[in-house]
């Protein structure tokens, strides 16, 4: 572990499955957190995975890494509060799902002796708030650093190492082409998603809440989806515009191309499209990032 006190600002889902591994595996280091929301800092407190403070300036005082787990939308409020009270030689790093916008918003108010790792934990849960964390969130994820031209590569390799301790696999990855892949992987999917669910709520208000009560497993899987924090992803979408406009762009060609086929009942088409999904399944499955168990693990009843 290359770090011996962090501050965690921001104490929800991510912060508090960072304190809970940290205090699983490196039971000697120090956590400190803050959160805006005196609610929130009381849960914290209850739960006890770290040191909780009420203000900004004391939870960073003496640390060596600060780990913003905010929104995106509020990382450069953040930012300013916290950067007068950085040490010399401190890391700081963030867990935001976009990084162009979080780089532009943030690079700026870094103080010159002050080191900025961007880095992005690709994992979490429809569920949030500091109860919703535990220790095994990371454990064979990915995490996605983007270091500008300007981070220190000594800085990289620490919090490589740090990401690494808590068991995640990291890669490095220029900013814009990381937006751009989590637009496929993970934005356009969840707006998708709240689409469908959006339908659905209204078409079940003059089905009397069949769809409810009916649900399949599509629409469940949807549903989870749809139930992820709604702060959290309405500043995804507007710090990722570009990127989610374009893939967002490309599934509606495809979706008017599939559309076509059923209208012309055309059987080969739509089995050759399925086929070939199909094989995007397969690799994830391959790649370790999802079980093979029947109905994705769902327990029954």
């Amino acid at each position: 572990m290359p770090f011996k006190h962090v501050a965690l600002l921001g104490l929800g889902l991510i912060a508090s499955s960072i304190a809970l591994t940290l205090r699983k595996n490196n039971p000697s280091i120090k956590i400190n957190g803050f959160s805006r929301s005196e609610s929130t800092r009381n849960k914290a407190r209850e739960i006890g995975f770290c040191q909780v403070f009420d203000s900004v300036s004391s939870c960073v005082d003496g640390t060596d890494l600060v780990i913003m787990c905010v929104p995106v939308g509020a990382m450069k409020d953040t930012m300013k509060m916290a950067a007068p009270h950085l040490a010399q030689g401190v890391v700081v790093t963030d867990v935001g799902s976009v990084k162009s916008n979080v780089i532009k918003a943030i690079k700026p108010l870094i103080p010159k002796d002050v080191s900025f790792v961007p880095a992005h934990p690709i994992a979490g849960t429809e569920n949030s708030g500091p109860e919703a964390g535990f220790a095994e969130l990371f454990v064979d994820r990915w995490c996605i650093l983007t270091p500008t031209p300007q981070t220190p590569i000594e800085a990289t390799r620490k919090v490589k190492k740090f990401w690494q301790s808590l068991g995640a696999q990291v890669q490095e990855m220029d900013a814009n082409h990381h937006d751009l892949v989590l637009s496929v992987t993970s934005h356009a999917p969840h707006l998708i998603a709240f689409t469908m669910v959006g339908v659905a709520d209204e078409f079940s208000k003059v089905t009397k809440s069949e769809v409810i009560n009916y649900s399949a497993a599509g629409f469940r899987d949807f549903t989870r989806l749809a139930a992820s924090d709604p702060i959290m992803w309405r500043d995804i979408f507007i710090n990722n515009k570009e990127a989610s406009l374009e893939i967002l762009g490309r599934f509606t060609e495809e979706l008017f191309s599939l559309q076509g086929a059923i209208r012309r009942q055309d059987g080969e088409f739509l089995q050759k499209y399925f086929e070939r999904t199909r094989k995007v399944r397969r690799n994830i499955i391959e790649a370790g990032q999802d079980t093979s168990e029947p109905d994705f693990g769902r327990k029954s009843g």
